[in-house]
């Protein structure tokens, strides 16, 4: 079977716009709770509530309908991309629970094999899936709310930034343009690394501790989106270099011969105005920034002394935070 074919769009590419999301947690009441860490006021990738004074919880969720056709592949980038935000957040995996919704006449033999492989990454993640709530519904869709843990000193967050920082990911990026103009080979490429989990990267981070100044995960908003979240929190310009940015194979040629996915759009009308391409850079180049990821990369702020040793680690360094009114810059 071909899950694709249930569904009209998928992975993080689903997600609301950033700007009409933006509006509506505007709107949510604020918490009074002082145990609660990080919550809304400021939004991060994750919710973060103390229990004591060296434990805290990190809560999050996440879900969408298949971006790609085999049910395994599916089940285990789902619960990849839910326990990314644990992790960028500092915190280690404990427990999932499923978020599952299927036509009713949907294969069984394929959400046996979508629970399965979930199941299987959580407990590489270093957690267990203990039950979820499956409903009926004419598309499928599924994914996980995860809990983990962290100390209450050493939470990762999006504000932080330095001028001078470095900023590396820890992922290739164009997920979503590996699936929709790549090839076979460029598409097997692209799924290895959404089934990839980003516990090794964040272990790596915690292991720098101080030296880290600001995380977050790469996802549905694509690189530029996420990382404006970043550059207007450190009231700075992230600047990207071109040069330097981790591509899927495949990716390149599908930005030449014009590939954009249904995301592009939606987070560039969101984030546009902060971006600044420099000259000589088409849109080939500026589109990669647009293209929303599902399960990618760590996008860290950190250091330059420990940038040498996160590049051994598998990052790679794309740019630098710079002094100036908060903007995004390709150049």
């Amino acid at each position: 079977m071909r899950l694709t074919e249930w569904t009209s769009c998928g992975g993080c590419a689903a997600k609301w716009g950033a700007s009409l999301l933006s509006s509506l947690v505007s709107d949510f009441p604020a918490s009074s709770d002082p145990s609660l860490l990080v919550g809304l006021a400021p939004f991060d990738d994750a919710a973060v509530y103390r229990i004591s004074d060296d434990l805290a919880m990190v809560s999050t969720t996440d879900f969408f309908p298949p971006l790609v056709d085999h049910p395994s592949d599916f089940g285990a980038i789902a619960a990849a991309n839910a326990c990314s935000d644990v992790f960028a957040m500092g915190g280690r995996v404990t427990i999932a629970v499923n978020i599952a919704a299927f036509p009713e006449h949907f294969p069984r033999a394929a959400i046996v094999a979508i629970f399965a492989a979930a199941a299987a990454v959580v407990a590489e993640a270093g957690g267990s899936v203990a039950g979820g709530h499956t409903i009926r519904n004419p598309e499928p869709i599924f994914g996980l709310a995860v809990q983990g843990l962290v100390h209450p000193d050493r939470i990762f967050r999006k504000e932080g930034a330095r001028v001078g920082d470095v900023l590396m990911i820890s992922k290739p990026l164009g997920t979503a343009l590996a699936l929709a103009g790549g090839s076979p080979s460029d598409k097997a490429e692209a799924i290895a690394g959404m089934r990839r989990l980003n516990r090794a990267a964040s272990e790596v981070l915690q292991a720098h501790d101080a030296a880290v100044h600001a995380v977050t995960d790469v996802t549905g908003y694509g690189l530029f989106g996420h990382a404006w979240d970043m550059a207007e929190r450190a009231d700075a310009v992230f600047a990207f270099d071109d040069a330097t940015l981790p591509l899927y194979s495949g990716v390149a040629d599908a930005l030449a011969r014009g590939v954009r996915t249904g995301g592009d759009l939606r987070n560039r009308e969101h984030v546009q105005q902060h971006v600044r391409i420099e000259s000589g850079l088409g849109d080939d180049h500026a589109a990669i920034g647009y293209d929303p990821q599902t399960s990618g990369g760590l996008l860290a702020a950190v250091d330059p002394s420990t940038a040498a040793d996160l590049a051994a680690a598998g990052f790679t360094a794309i740019g630098s935070v710079v002094a100036g009114a908060p903007a995004i810059v390709l150049q």
